[in-house]
């Protein structure tokens, strides 16, 4: 049990992030050479979204009055 609790662990907290740069650092090439496409855009979505669901939330404002 312990250690199916470290490979996940180890799976957010290392290859996640690392997908996401890896497929925004691919999108970044791409573009550069070719323009901007559909699949760029989408591996850059998803770059965001992985960013978003597994890296690091804002810190949210109790009363989101500084917005």
């Amino acid at each position: 049990m312990i250690p199916n609790l470290i490979r996940r662990f180890v799976v957010m907290a290392v290859a996640v992030p690392l997908a996401a740069a890896g497929a925004r650092k691919l999108s970044d090439v791409v573009e550069a050479r070719r323009g901007p496409s559909r699949a760029t855009r989408l591996l850059r979505q998803g770059a965001d979204t992985l960013q978003g669901r597994f890296g690091r939330k804002k810190k949210s404002r109790r009363f989101a009055f500084g917005r």
